[in-house]
Order: structure tokens, then sequence, then C-alpha cells
């Protein structure tokens, strides 16, 4: 998809991610180690009520599901940043994930020519279509002649 391709208000769905507790602790191991992530008996102890996902592992399994999603002739450039990220529930081992997706803006940049911007707010969902994560994000894309 290039940048004439998004349009504000336009949706989507896509991902399925399938959380393992091996994985959870996989990732809390080397980047995130509190308890909560790496012992499933201390977590019972916890705010959470058993082992969960590292936000910071969750906002990783939505890149890889947004990335995954994209078509192989694409024009993503990069984003210069996220907005707004926000763990609203936590993600445990079991949770499949997905995503919801809705352009928020786009618009074309002054200083790079042949490359707009667009802005997407995403809602990413577990099994039971509850929501566990949001963030807005900005990314470049190509211009499909740019």
């Amino acid at each position: 998809m290039f940048f004439e391709d998004y349009q504000p208000g336009q949706t989507s769905q896509f991902g399925v991610y399938q959380v393992t507790e091996e994985e959870i602790i996989e990732f809390a191991t080397k980047f995130d180690p509190q308890f909560f992530h790496l012992d499933n008996e201390a977590a019972k102890h916890s705010l959470f009520g058993g082992i969960c996902a590292s936000g910071w592992h969750t906002a990783s399994m939505f890149m890889r599901m947004l990335i995954d999603n994209l078509p192989e002739k694409h024009g993503s450039l990069g984003s210069p940043g996220i907005n707004n990220i926000k763990w609203l529930k936590p993600v445990y081992p079991g949770y499949i994930l997905s995503v919801n997706s809705r352009v928020s803006h786009c618009r074309l940049t002054k200083s790079k020519p042949g490359v707009g911007l667009i802005c997407v707010n995403y809602e990413i969902v577990n099994q039971d279509d509850l929501i566990v994560m949001t963030l807005e994000s900005n990314a470049f894309i190509r211009c499909r002649d740019g």
C-alpha cells in the first residue's frame, strides 16, 4: 500500500498472535524482569493475579502483527513516533491477540517530496474482543509515483 491508498476513517482488522507463558518469561528475562512477568506463583500475589506479558512485549507482538499484515509491495518508510500508548488490561498466557485500526489523518510532507504522513489509531484486542492496548502511530509512506 502507498500513501494514496489511505483515507481518513478507513478501518481494518488483522493479526492473530497466540501468547505463551514461555514467550512472556523469555521477553521479561531480557527486557522487563519484574516478578509478575517471570514467576507465576509470585505473580498470583500481584495486582495481576498471575503471570502476564510486559506492556513492551504486548507492543512488540502488535508490531509483529502489523509487519506481517503489510503487502509484499508497500510504501512504508518508518515512523517518526508513537503517541498515547496505553496498556489497558493485562495480557495473560493463552490470549489470542489481534488488531483493529482506523486511519485518523493523512497529509503530504512538505520537506520530503513523494512522501506522505499517516496517523493511525490502533486497538489491540484479546480473543474476547476486550481492548488490552491502544496507541496512535505516525508513519511515513511513499507515494505511489514518489
